[in-house]
């Protein structure tokens, strides 16, 4: 098991190898973000600017207009909840080439508490024009992605967990930005999962396929734009859609697929996450089973 900030940190380290215009800012948390990594190897390519996350948007923003990369990191209620304003005029705005990977993302944040668990990511992300948004699962995932999004232009938000979850996929698995990817072939229901609940997913269909239910898992890494021909393509082979994230269902993963549904192939839609409401403190794992939002709860839902 790897956290999805840890692949961050090694893949960071990677890419700086072979392109040298990556330069990597962090805001005082670089050794839970995993900066801290790409630091000790590139000291003259790291900043760290303290505790200012609005500074630290706007400081990528301008190293940005110079031809820079940069990959720009904090705790995810740091990012995009200070940082909103600089993140909305200094950087979509202008369409600024800034990759913002925001870590410790979810109620899965764990003992933190309320206070510092994002729920409200996704959707402030998700509204801003030009800004790509992205939720890796694993850790071949994240490597994947924190290379890939290297080579394209604009905005970029990735988000990335505390919790450690399960290898998914091997080496040679093909992703594509703005592509889902189907696991299994399950036509009783359809699990779209992002992030860390696709993992809890998984164990979900396995538990349920012991029972004679067989479900698929979609795995949503790319939110926004999000893959409409997948989403049509499951609510018509399914009897069933389920959402899950670990996010208010207010405006993350859930809002985007009732949103294509609703305009594409009118379908019924169960949404599973955080229920409009703050999170508490506690361990991760003992958060997910409290909220409803472990395999079990997964499996009760189906079944219901």
């Amino acid at each position: 098991m790897i956290a999805t900030r840890q692949s961050y940190g090694e893949a960071l380290v990677e890419l700086g190898r072979k392109n040298k215009e990556i330069v990597v800012l962090d805001a005082d948390l670089s050794t839970a973000t995993k900066t801290n990594m790409f630091a000790k190897e590139f000291p003259d390519r790291f900043i760290d600017v303290g505790i200012a996350e609005q500074n630290l948007m706007g400081m990528a923003a301008g190293l940005a207009t110079y031809g820079k990369i940069p990959y720009v990191s904090t705790f995810a209620v740091f990012a995009a909840g200070r940082g909103y304003d600089q993140i909305r005029n200094s950087i979509c705005y202008p369409k600024l080439n800034v990759k913002i990977c925001a870590t410790h993302s979810g109620v899965t944040v764990g003992e933190d508490g309320a206070t510092h668990q994002m729920l409200e990511d996704l959707s402030l992300m998700r509204t801003l024009p030009n800004m790509t948004v992205i939720s890796p699962s694993d850790d071949i995932q994240t490597k994947w992605v924190i290379n890939e999004i290297s080579k394209i232009q604009g905005p970029i938000y990735v988000r990335l967990a505390r919790i450690p979850t399960f290898k998914i996929y091997d080496e040679n698995q093909k992703f594509e930005i703005g592509k889902m990817v189907q696991l299994g072939n399950g036509t009783d229901a359809t699990i779209f999962a992002t992030g860390v609940m696709v993992s809890e997913s998984l164990k979900a269909q396995e538990q349920l396929a012991q029972e004679g239910i067989n479900i698929r898992v979609v795995d949503v890494h790319t939110i926004k734009p999000i893959d409409k021909e997948m989403i049509i393509k499951c609510a018509k082979e399914t009897k069933k859609i389920i959402t899950i994230e670990d996010h208010n269902i207010i405006g993350g993963l859930g809002s985007a697929i009732c949103e294509v549904l609703s305009e594409e192939y009118p379908t019924k839609v169960i949404r599973m996450g955080m229920k409009d409401r703050f999170g508490k403190s506690g361990k991760g794992e003992q958060l997910l089973k409290y909220f409803k939002m472990d395999s079990e709860a997964i499996v009760e839902k189906v079944k219901n």
